[in-house]
C-alpha cells in the first residue's frame, strides 16, 4: 500500500499520477489524511495518558517508601480512572488505525512517470518487437488439434476428472513441459537467481502481503476449511520470505526463482479467447523475485527485461514489448512491461510474461526494510517476472515450429527435451 509519509507531503502528485490509472483520487487522499490526522491525534492522547500514569507510579512508590500511604492511596485511586481511560484510547486508536489500512488497501500503486495515459490494452506502448514471424502452410493447425493429432496434451480428459481449464499432458508433449521448466530454472540460476522451491498454499497475510488480497480475492481459490489460498503466481510465496524482516543491503540485490504451479479461478473468462492453453485455471511457471534498494530498482528492471527477452530468443519465437497503460497495469504496480509472442497460427499475440516494479508497495504492507548507510531503517523495492509462464509459450512452439515433417524444438531446449523433433 501506499506510504503514509508520500501522501502527507505529496498529496497533488499521488492524486496526478494515479489519474493515469483514471482514477480520481483526491478525495479517497483526503479521507486517508483526514483519517491519519484522527488516528495521530488519538495515539498522541493515547501517549500522554500512559505517560502520565507511568509518572504517577513512580510517583506511587515513592509516597509508599517515604511513608505518606495516604498521599500514596489517593494517586492510587487516580491511576485506576485512569486505566479506563486508557483502555478506552487504545481501543479509539486501534480502530481507527485498521479504517485506516483498509482504505489504503483500496488505493493503487501510484503509476511510475514513463506509464503511458491510457484505459485498456489498445493503448499499451509498443518497445519493441522482434523475431521473424513464421509464414506457414494453408494447412497449418492451432496448437489444441496439434496437441490431439501428436497425443502431447489430451484437453477432454482433464475435463473428465477436474473440469475445464486442467490440461493433462502426457507423453512427449509431458517431457517438452518439464524440458521448458528445467530450461528456464538453469538459465535462471546461471544469471544469479538463487533457486527456491515454496509452498502451493499461502495464508491471508500472504496474500495481503502482496497485494492479490484484497483485490483477487475472487479470482484465487480458498479453502474455507483452513482458511489457505492456492498461489496464483509464486511471486506471493517468494516475497513473503522477507515478510516483516529487516534484509541485509550488502546482500542487494535478492534475487530468487521459482518453478510453481499456479491456480486461477479465471472467473468471467468465456469464448474463444480460452480455448487449448490460451487460458487455464491451473499452469506451470517459472518466476523471478527482486529485491533491493530504491535507487537501483529501475536499473534491476532493466536487467530483468533483458534476461525475459534473452530466453525468448533461445526459443526462437518472435515476441514483443509492451510498457502498459495506466488502465491496464496491475493494482500493485508501478511500472510494468509485457511480454507477447506471436501465435503464427491463431495470428495473434499472446502474453506469456508481465515484469513488474512495486516499489514500496508491497514492502509497505510485508514490513520488509533494510539499513540505509545511516543505519536508518528504509522500505525495500520489490520486483517480479514471469520467466516464463508455459501454456502459451508450449502453444507458439506448437504452432510456429510446425512443419511437413512434425514440429521442430528450438536447438537450445534441446538437451533437455532428448528429442528435436516431435513426428
Amino acid at each position: 500500500m501506499l506510504e503514509l509519509s508520500y501522501l502527507r507531503s505529496n498529496k497533488a502528485e499521488a492524486v496526478e499520477r494515479l489519474s493515469k490509472r483514471n482514477l480520481p483520487a483526491a478525495d479517497l487522499i483526503e479521507q486517508v489524511l483526514l483519517l491519519d490526522e484522527k488516528r495521530r491525534h488519538a495515539q498522541q492522547a493515547l501517549d500522554d495518558h500512559l505517560a502520565e500514569s507511568n509518572r504517577i507510579s513512580k510517583e506511587i512508590g515513592m509516597l509508599y517508601k517515604s511513608g505518606k500511604a495516604e498521599e500514596a492511596n489517593a494517586l492510587k485511586e487516580q491511576v485506576s480512572h485512569m486505566k479506563g481511560d486508557i483502555k478506552k484510547l487504545q481501543e479509539d486508536e486501534g480502530h481507527l488505525q485498521r479504517e485506516l489500512e483498509q482504505l489504503l488497501y483500496t488505493i493503487p500503486n501510484t503509476p511510475h512517470a514513463s506509464v503511458p495515459t491510457g484505459t485498456h490494452a489498445d493503448h499499451n506502448e509498443v518497445v519493441r518487437e522482434a523475431g521473424t514471424k513464421p509464414d506457414l502452410s494453408e494447412a497449418a493447425q492451432p496448437h489444441w488439434e496439434l496437441a490431439d493429432k501428436y497425443g502431447l496434451i489430451d484437453f477432454e480428459l482433464g475435463v473428465k476428472i477436474s473440469g475445464a481449464g486442467f490440461p493433462v499432458y502426457k507423453n512427449l508433449g509431458a517431457r517438452l513441459q518439464r524440458a521448458l521448466i528445467n530450461f528456464f530454472l538453469d538459465e535462471n540460476r546461471a544469471a544469479g537467481y538463487t533457486e527456491y522451491q515454496p509452498p502451493h498454499f499461502v495464508n491471508a497475510a500472504s496474500g495481503f502481503g502482496t497485494g492479490q488480497l484484497p483485490d483477487k480475492e475472487g479470482q484465487m481459490y480458498h479453502m474455507q476449511h483452513d482458511d489457505l489460498y492456492a498461489i496464483p503466481t509464486a511471486e506471493v510465496p517468494i516475497t513473503n520470505f522477507f515478510r516483516e524482516e529487516i534484509v541485509n543491503r550488502e546482500d542487494f540485490p535478492i534475487r530468487c526463482t521459482a518453478y510453481t504451479p499456479c491456480f486461477r479461478r479465471e472467473a468471467g473468462s468465456y469464448g474463444k479467447d480460452v480455448r487449448g492453453l490460451n487460458r487455464l485455471h491451473q499452469f506451470d511457471k517459472v518466476e523471478i523475485v527482486n529485491v533491493t534498494e530504491p535507487s537501483a530498482s529501475y536499473a534491476l528492471l532493466d536487467q530483468m527485461v533483458q534476461h525475459v527477452e534473452s530466453l525468448l530468443q533461445k526459443l526462437e519465437l518472435p515476441y514483443r514489448i509492451l510498457r502498459l497503460c495506466g488502465g491496464d497495469m496491475g493494482f500493485t504496480s508501478a511500472l510494468t512491461y509485457d511480454f507477447e509472442v506471436w501465435s503464427a497460427a491463431q495470428q495473434k499475440w499472446l502474453e506469456v510474461s508481465s515484469v513488474s516494479n512495486f516499489e514500496t508497495y508491497q514492502s509497505n504492507r510485508l514490513k520488509l526494510r533494510y539499513r540505509d548507510e545511516h543505519g536508518k531503517t528504509q522500505l525495500c523495492h520489490t520486483l517480479n517476472g514471469s520467466a516464463l509462464a508455459l501454456p502459451r509459450i508450449v502453444a507458439a512452439l506448437l504452432e510456429n515450429h510446425q512443419g511437413p515433417e512434425g514440429i521442430h524444438i528450438p536447438k537450445a531446449i534441446q538437451a533437455y527435451t532428448g528429442f528435436n523433433i516431435i513426428t
